[in-house]
């Protein structure tokens, strides 16, 4: 059986992807070729690699098994290349991170260079979207890895939290009295900028008041930090927001903590990954990111951001019981 390269990278880009359109963009071919090459492979191995008539892209248990395979061989070639040009494992390798913006905004831009120079090979794709479009992102196979606050459930990711942001209430000084301490109540009765209704952020908010109607009827909702950010700049109202967000509008004064009451739940952080392809690079991309962010925590103050095991972090490590390990 004669086995070409280039059958099996388009079969493991087709198991990243999930999709045909996708993998042919990828590879800048057709999706005809892509098909041609699937079909090659399971004529030559007479057996169905990929479940046909399904809505949702799905390997067969054959497919599976020929991932690892796949994988490996590749692995194992790209292994060979580099050390004989004396280059790293992370050749020609293309990572697509997916982030929210509370993690665009404080330790990424530290991760993209601390990857740049540790796998200069490595080429980055990052794009900033939602907790729940990333989630759906990764489940057919648009990212490799994402940062949000909420896991991807299933048994071909791997979640961890990589950090922990405190949350505070925030506002113009001249929006609020910095002498008074706000309850629930006065909280409620003012207006608050917060996502729109229905998105992982909006869940952290919303059980904070007593009746969520009182609520909704004060409420902005935007899908942008850095535009929830502006409106409060602007007096627009106050927020729940990551005091390391916005730590330098708090230090110039365009922004101040509003004093509660009732403090409100750290917000965090979770890392996803797919486990059933590049599996060593994306656990070594995901190591950095985890790195990245522990050192972007112990240069901001502890209150602020802390990572998992942290003394004074104990509200937070209550957390963990939500992430899938």
């Amino acid at each position: 059986m004669a086995m070409r390269i280039i059958d099996m990278a388009t079969f493991v880009a087709l198991a990243r992807n999930r999709h045909f359109g996708r993998t042919a963009r990828e590879l800048n071919t057709t999706q005809p070729a892509i098909s041609s090459r699937l079909a090659i492979l399971e004529r030559d191995y007479a057996c169905r690699l990929v479940e046909r008539g399904d809505r949702e892209f799905r390997l067969t248990p054959a497919g599976e098994e020929a991932l690892r395979v796949f994988q490996d061989v590749l692995e194992k070639l790209n292994t060979l290349k580099s050390d004989l040009k004396e280059g790293g494992s992370d050749a020609a390798y293309i990572v697509r991170i997916g982030a929210i913006d509370s993690v665009v905004a404080t330790w990424m831009p530290d991760f993209i260079e601390a990857l740049s120079q540790a796998m200069p090979n490595l080429r980055v794709e990052l794009t900033i979207e939602g907790t729940r479009d990333l989630i759906a992102g990764l489940a057919h196979g648009e990212f490799d890895l994402i940062f949000g606050i909420e896991p991807a459930i299933g048994d071909s990711f791997r979640s961890f939290i990589i950090c922990y942001y405190e949350m505070v209430w925030a506002a113009a000084p001249a929006v609020v009295d910095r002498n008074a301490t706000y309850s629930v109540d006065e909280l409620s009765r003012m207006p608050i900028i917060t996502f729109p209704k229905g998105t992982p952020p909006y869940a952290y908010v919303a059980p904070y008041f007593q009746d969520e109607r009182v609520l909704a009827s004060k409420l902005t909702s935007s899908n942008s930090l850095f535009a929830m950010i502006n409106l409060l700049i602007g007096g627009f109202g106050l927020a729940a927001i990551p005091s390391v967000a916005i730590a330098r509008e708090l230090e110039n004064g365009l922004l101040c903590r509003v004093s509660v009451t009732k403090p409100f739940p750290p917000m965090p952080i979770v890392a996803t990954y797919q486990t059933t392809v590049g599996q060593n690079i994306l656990r070594s991309v995901a190591d950095h990111a985890r790195s990245s962010a522990a050192e972007f925590c112990r240069k901001v103050s502890s209150e602020s951001a802390w990572v998992p095991g942290d003394s004074g972090s104990a509200t937070a490590e209550q957390e963990r019981g939500r992430i899938n390990r």
